[in-house]
């Protein structure tokens, strides 16, 4: 099992997790902000970090390039305002998602295709239900843990206030959460019928991964959907999720077809068309700022070198 205890608190002696503690007291005063402000606030701070994030802003104007390149150059930068904008109300998202009350959101929200997993469920069969990294995640997991006992997959954060406060505020709702190293019990999870939500499109560096199109062109991938599949028989159903105006939508596909098969190269390409229909649906709420092609087959450069 999981371990669903909170971890220990960090010291607050050590002056190097101050900044932190201090960023975390602004989210949790952010959180109780109405629903309208934060909204508002989200755009100027989008805003902002569109102009100071250069690194960022670089990676996500690449991204877009690549994915939508037949965008004329204009729309590609309305696009990044856009997603800027989504960025900065994301991080409401968050603060409210762990700290905050759903129960604006819960009145509005529309939540579809949930019927389809009874006869999953009636099976006994685990259900891994594979989303992508929106800015709407938090929220959405947890407006659909109210209606499912969904754990989650997280990777461990390097700092302990932040380790600390991801697994406090997702453990007000989710099940369980297991880190990315954790596979044995989140396997155990899946066999014994629980429902497991994780987002397999970032590069995270591992052995297991292989060269699948994104977009249409090759990108990094884990083999962990497909893994999952083989070794604990549970469905993988896709999660839609994105916001219209101030409210959510929320939708669970059907379970994939003779999934997973023997190759998991073609797995894995099923799961990126998946998420890239689901970026597609909302493509400013996506977490373009992540470099997502940087590893390369061999005899190619990243895109995001800068040239000489």
């Amino acid at each position: 099992m999981a371990d669903t205890a909170l971890p220990p608190r960090p010291s607050l002696l050590s002056p190097r997790l101050w900044p932190m503690w201090l960023a975390l007291a602004g989210m949790c005063l952010g959180a109780r902000l109405p629903w309208g402000l934060q909204r508002l606030l989200g755009g100027w701070i989008g805003a902002f970090a569109l102009r100071a994030a250069g690194t960022r802003r670089r990676a996500a104007q690449i991204n877009l390039a690549l994915c939508f390149p037949e965008k004329s150059e204009a729309e590609r930068a309305a696009l990044l305002r856009e997603s800027f904008r989504d960025l900065g109300i994301g991080f409401f998202e968050f603060a409210r998602a762990w700290w905050g009350s759903v129960a604006p959101m819960r009145r509005t929200v529309r939540i579809e295709g949930v019927e389809r997993l009874d006869e999953v469920r009636a099976a006994g069969r685990g259900v891994l239900m594979v989303s992508g990294h929106f800015m709407t995640l938090e929220m959405c997991g947890r407006l659909m843990c109210e209606h499912l006992p969904l754990a989650g997959m997280y990777r461990r954060h390097r700092n302990p206030v932040m380790e600390w406060a991801v697994k406090r505020g997702r453990l007000r709702y989710a099940s369980a959460m297991f880190t990315n190293e954790e596979i044995r019990p989140a396997m155990r999870h899946l066999k014994q019928g629980g429902f497991l939500w994780y987002a397999p499109d970032q590069d995270m560096r591992g052995k297991d991964t292989v060269f699948a199109p994104f977009f249409g062109v090759q990108a990094a991938t884990i083999t962990a959907t497909h893994q999952f599949a083989r070794l604990s028989g549970c469905a993988v159903v896709p999660f839609f999720h994105r916001r219209e105006g101030a409210d959510y939508v929320l939708r669970l596909g059907a379970p994939l077809e003779e999934f997973p098969s023997a190759d998991a190269t073609a797995d894995s390409a099923r799961v990126n068309a998946q998420i890239e229909a689901m970026v597609r649906q909302a493509p400013s709420q996506y977490l373009w700022i992540h470099r997502r092609f940087k590893r390369r087959p061999a005899g190619e450069i990243s895109p995001y070198k800068k040239q000489k």
